[in-house]
């Protein structure tokens, strides 16, 4: 007898209007896939606009990924409904946090969606390398 899988879930409609965060740490990637898939997924039902900070070196994987759970990548980048950019595009450019400029451009991102004309901006970021490569820099702009 297989033994019930008591791991953590994000349900796909974990962003009712009262929350509009979350935050998970994972042990691999395949973890981090079969917990946030059904979110990432129900956003793509939902007609939501989706970002995602990836790891460079994981992008074939990642729209993979994202094809197997029966998303049309190709239709969905066409469209504009899914941006797929680099870590490096995210909050820790060069050698250091800063909180400024990754603030102003976390704000352009999530309008990035109704002004496109879609509902919500759904944002994902695989920071884990980053934060391997830059652990000092994380806590001092975090510190701040």
């Amino acid at each position: 007898m297989e033994a019930p899988d008591s791991s953590l879930k994000i349900e796909p409609k974990a962003l009712d209007g009262r929350n509009r965060h979350i935050c998970a740490f994972f042990t691999d990637m395949d973890e981090h896939y079969r917990v946030l898939q059904p979110f990432i997924k129900d956003g793509f039902d939902q007609g939501d606009k989706s970002f995602h900070l990836i790891d460079p070196e994981r992008s074939e994987d990642h729209l993979r990924r994202l094809a197997d759970a029966g998303i049309d990548v190709g239709e969905a980048v066409d469209s504009g409904q899914l941006e797929v950019h680099a870590w490096e595009d995210g909050p820790l450019h060069g050698e250091r946090f800063d909180r400024d400029t990754w603030l102003a451009r976390f704000d352009e991102v999530l309008q990035s969606g109704p002004t496109s004309g879609y509902a919500k901006t759904r944002f994902l970021a695989q920071l884990l390398r980053e934060l391997r490569e830059q652990r000092s820099h994380v806590g001092a702009g975090i510190a701040r």
